[in-house]
């Protein structure tokens, strides 16, 4: 099992950037697939970004692209999610999660573990 641990959320101006951050507990996080999702409020939770293992490859929403970097530290069991230019839509819960089934990063529930979620708000 692996227990995950947002932080870095905040209230920041259109434009401006924040850095997300995900712990892992656990000597495993190597092992697991990490993404970042988003609900805001009255709308499901959507997918922002996905980083494989060894974090050679990465995946991004097209509403992010450009906009949002995810990287991790596997020595460090840290994700993080790099957040620039940021408009009043990234308005959201955001949530880090640990798959280590195979499937589509983009699905929601191909992920086994959650973090409790952090909070951005993005004035006009």
């Amino acid at each position: 099992q692996v227990q995950l641990v947002e932080s870095g959320g905040g209230l920041v101006q259109a434009g401006g950037s924040l850095r997300l951050s995900c712990a892992a507990s656990g000597r495993t996080f190597s092992s697991y697939r990490m993404g970042w999702f988003r609900q805001a409020p009255g709308k499901e939770r959507e997918f922002v970004a996905a980083i494989r293992r060894n974090g050679g490859s990465t995946y991004y929403a097209d509403s992010v692209k450009g906009r949002f970097t995810i990287s991790r530290d596997n020595a460090q069991n840290t994700v993080y999610l790099q957040m620039n230019s940021l408009r009043p839509e990234d308005t959201a819960v955001y949530y880090c999660a640990a798959a280590q089934k195979m499937g589509s990063l983009d699905y929601s529930r191909l992920y086994e573990y959650w973090g409790q979620g952090t909070q951005v708000t993005v004035s006009s």
